[in-house]
């Protein structure tokens, strides 16, 4: 409790997960220093025994090193995953885990230096039982719970899967513990008594949050009736990420082009049997900093076969038959690697609209052209969480992910964005 000697009154709220012993285990420290002996140091003493603390040798510590390090490489990714996509890792743990283990195991081998393989294997089956079992834990102890105030926009804010939102009566916790406050901060009809209600919580140190802030955290989706700064306090992205990721996608360009042309030959021959026409598709779209560039597809509709508008959804008649598994699977979209080359797009972005629908968004929605300010990409938020667009409201929705994707512009929001394009790859989530 503590005491407010301007009125001398007592404050009896307690946020929750904030006594001494909670702070302790549900914290990045006690998570780091007891996984990295769970993970790193048992498999070693299980391979070397006492041997490994009183003379370790170059193998010993090189594995060590590695293993630990892909541990907390693994930790922070995951924790970082964890707040885009509301707390739902299972289905990235262990893609993450192999990914880190993997890039460890390459920088051993490229590296020419000597290393234990079966702690590396005893290590990361460690680490994704380690990882399985916080998240299950996780799942009980670290639902987000909070207390609404019933006032404003904090009404039409609905308990989810993923989210323990309780409505308050009266401006008290009732001896509740609650991860902090949801309020519509912008109220006109808020009284006077839950806004001390609202001050004696920050007062305690619980938490208040504006009813958009959980919205958005929790629905990936940014309401866009207004244009708002992004998490680094401006409306530009970080110019330090922005020029890294253009290092990144040239990079993996140059990489992933010779590995795929082969296939993409093959693709041709068979689009080409398939119907007649050109197998690549070139359109004008409008990309980053509102700049027109053609971009490459793999055609998947017959010739002649204009849309009037919005696609038509999963049975239009001017998709081809190859075309809709290369639509159901994305691999239509496979020669944009050449607008990546060309730095027209990105592997990770908003998609880029075609000149006709730009136009028309720039005059129902006056901040569109913000949409531009990061470079288009061959996958999205958008897409990973949504599917194609077929229908208008289906297509403001979609601005609302892009908006998202720009106002959260991270490394960690496209580590989660590869990860769901890989389970749309292989699931065919959203095709059309």
């Amino acid at each position: 409790m503590v005491s407010d000697s301007g009125v001398g009154v007592r404050i009896e709220l307690e946020r929750r997960h904030s006594r001494w012993y909670e702070r302790l285990l549900l914290g990045l420290p006690f998570q780091l220093f007891v996984g990295l002996l769970f993970v790193g140091f048992l498999p070693a003493w299980n391979r070397w025994g006492w041997v490994f603390w009183q003379d370790a040798t170059q193998v010993q510590i090189n594995t060590t090193l590695a293993v630990s390090l892909a541990y907390v490489a693994v930790t922070f990714t995951l924790r970082r995953v964890m707040h885009f996509s509301s707390g739902q890792t299972a289905a990235y743990i262990l893609p993450t885990v192999s990914f880190a283990y993997l890039l460890a195991i390459a920088v051993l081998f490229f590296t020419r230096v000597d290393y234990a393989r079966q702690v590396v294997f005893a290590s990361f089956l460690l680490t994704c039982f380690w990882c399985f079992a916080g998240y299950f834990l996780g799942r009980r102890y670290r639902l987000p719970k909070f207390a609404l105030v019933p006032f404003g926009e904090g009404n039409s804010l609905k308990p989810r899967r993923n989210l323990d939102v309780r409505l308050l009566e009266y401006p008290d916790f009732q001896g509740v513990r609650y991860d902090g406050v949801v309020a519509d901060l912008h109220a006109e009809d808020l009284p006077p008594q839950w806004e001390k209600f609202l001050a004696r919580c920050a007062l305690s140190h619980v938490p208040v949050y504006h009813v958009r802030q959980i919205y958005e955290s929790h629905t990936g989706r940014v309401k866009i009736e207004h244009l708002s700064e992004n998490v680094f306090g401006s409306l530009l992205p970080p110019l330090f990420y922005v020029g890294f990721k253009r290092v990144v996608d040239t990079l993996a360009a140059l990489l992933l082009l010779p590995i795929f042309l082969p296939f993409f030959a093959l693709l041709a021959v068979l689009i080409r049997l398939d119907s007649p026409g050109s197998p690549i598709f070139v359109q004008e779209r409008v990309g980053y900093r509102a700049r027109r560039f053609k971009m490459y597809k793999f055609r998947s509709m017959y010739l002649n076969c204009q849309g009037t508008g919005y696609a038509k959804g999963i049975c239009d008649p001017r998709i081809t038959r190859i075309g809709r598994w290369m639509r159901k699977y994305r691999i239509d979209e496979l020669p944009q690697i050449l607008n990546v080359l060309k730095g027209e797009m990105s592997f990770i972005g908003p998609r880029p609209e075609s000149v006709h629908l730009s136009e028309s968004y720039e005059h129902e929605v006056p901040f569109f052209s913000y949409r531009h300010v990061v470079r288009p990409g061959i996958s999205g938020w958008a897409q990973v969480n949504q599917g194609y667009a077929a229908e208008v409201d289906e297509m403001n929705k979609k601005l609302q992910y892009d908006f998202y994707y720009i106002k959260n512009f991270s490394l960690w929001l496209d580590i989660l964005i590869v990860f769901k394009t890989i389970r749309t790859i292989v699931t065919g989530f959203g095709a059309r």
